[in-house]
């Protein structure tokens, strides 16, 4: 029997590698008809570069992606909260990347089309589960801009990692409505520029109300590199996200006056901004957490089981990790309800603590915090924040995660082959 995947996102694909490595028939069901690397930038963690590793994509993601080496925390007036090694020069065995979305789900592709043939993807086909029975369930496979019905498919199990408004999660919770909007909207860019502090640093700046992201996702090897950045804001409750393309083209006089000071000598903020090409708006969202993912023979993953805020740098590397300990589990107790049971086990309640923390602000909360006891900046942070706090919020965040180094470094593979 076959595992019918419905979505070839990061997740669906990675699901797809690892049913390849481990010899399980399966079949991705995409709804749109041609893939182009979209998106923005994006960081994948430790604990999920392993397992692109053990699929043996290392090469592969050095080719598209940047190690980064470090992540800061820095105040509205661009003094230094907190700064840490990340990947290998944190003790990690393996690294963290910086790494263009698109670029990096074209490279899944790439790797799972040469391995398992393109007959293993079906384009331009929205799949959701139709009925199933005691042996396998069947889907229905629907064209997107028509809406008409254009086949079906049988299968096992139906896996549905078709993104943040996944058909099949509407259909199991047709009363949860729209995304859930906390208030934030997001500016995004890249833009070519100098390199700044180690080179492959992650920084973030201000708080959460107004707060500026960035990181280099290509070094062009004559000192300047491609910056990804995302600028926050916080907007009122009756802003009319909703009524918006999340693709909309954004306006640099709806955010940019915020950060019209942020010239901090390791970054110029405003400068920037206005030396992006394209800038897009986008809206700060997640989905609830859920009391169930897997319902008999079918089962939610990635955004389509836990949609987050993009804060801690997780919502690809979750998607990842539910590929891999899902596909393991129908290698063991086979592609059966079993499985999926055993997969939402493992997975659903980690996850959804992950989704409830970064709406709290993950790791960047330590922002929040500087901001409300020193407004005006500070000379020396051991006067605002202590280094225990400052390490315990790290920590705190990384055992969340299950990206802890101990934890990750001496744990067995997911998938031993």
């Amino acid at each position: 029997m076959t595992v019918l995947i419905a979505g070839a996102g990061i997740g669906g694909l990675s699901l797809g590698l690892s049913l390849h490595q481990l010899g399980i028939k399966f079949q991705i069901f995409e709804a749109v008809s041609e893939m182009r690397p979209l998106g923005v930038g994006i960081n994948v963690q430790p604990h999920a570069i392993r397992e692109l590793f053990e699929l043996g994509l290392e090469a592969e993601l050095d080719a598209v992606g940047l190690r980064t080496e470090e992540v800061g925390y820095f105040s509205a007036q661009g003094g230094e909260i907190w700064r840490e090694p990340r990947g290998a020069l944190a003790g990690y065995n393996w690294p963290q990347y910086s790494i263009h979305r698109g670029e990096m789900q074209m490279l899944l592709l790439r790797a799972l089309t040469e391995r398992a043939g393109e007959a293993c993807i079906t384009m331009g086909a929205a799949a959701s589960v139709a009925n199933e029975t005691e042996a396998g369930i069947t889907a229905t496979l629907t064209n997107r801009a028509t809406g008409d019905k254009i086949g079906e498919a049988e299968g096992s199990v139906f896996v549905a990692a078709d993104g943040i408004n996944s058909i099949s999660r509407a259909g199991l919770y047709p009363d949860e409505g729209a995304a859930h909007w906390g208030g934030i909207m997001m500016w995004r860019g890249t833009t070519r520029g100098p390199k700044f502090l180690t080179g492959r640093s992650m920084a973030m700046a201000g708080r959460k109300d107004c707060k500026f992201v960035c990181y280099p996702i290509h070094d062009y090897g004559d000192g300047t590199c491609l910056i990804n950045w995302i600028a926050d804001r916080s907007m009122p409750e009756d802003y009319s996200w909703r009524e918006q393309d999340w693709n909309r083209e954004g306006v640099l006089d709806d955010f940019l006056p915020a950060f019209k000071d942020w010239s901090f000598d390791w970054l110029d903020v405003p400068a920037t901004i206005r030396a992006s090409g394209d800038i897009f708006e986008y809206p700060m969202v997640d989905r609830n957490p859920l009391p169930r993912w897997s319902h008999s023979r079918m089962t939610l993953l990635g955004d389509a089981a836990h949609a987050m805020y993009p804060i801690g740098s997780n919502g690809a590397s979750q998607a990842i990790l539910d590929a891999r300990v899902l596909a393991r589990e129908l290698r063991d107790k086979g592609q059966t309800a079993d499985a999926l049971e055993a997969y939402e086990a493992e997975r659903r309640e980690k996850v959804n603590a992950l989704v409830l923390a970064n709406r709290g602000d993950g790791p960047d909360k330590v922002l929040d915090v500087v901001a409300e006891r020193a407004p005006e900046g500070f000379a020396d942070i051991s006067e605002v924040m202590s280094l225990s706090e400052l390490e315990g919020a790290a920590a705190g965040y990384k055992k969340l995660a299950g990206m802890d180094v101990e934890t990750l470094n001496t744990r067995s593979s997911i998938i031993e082959v």
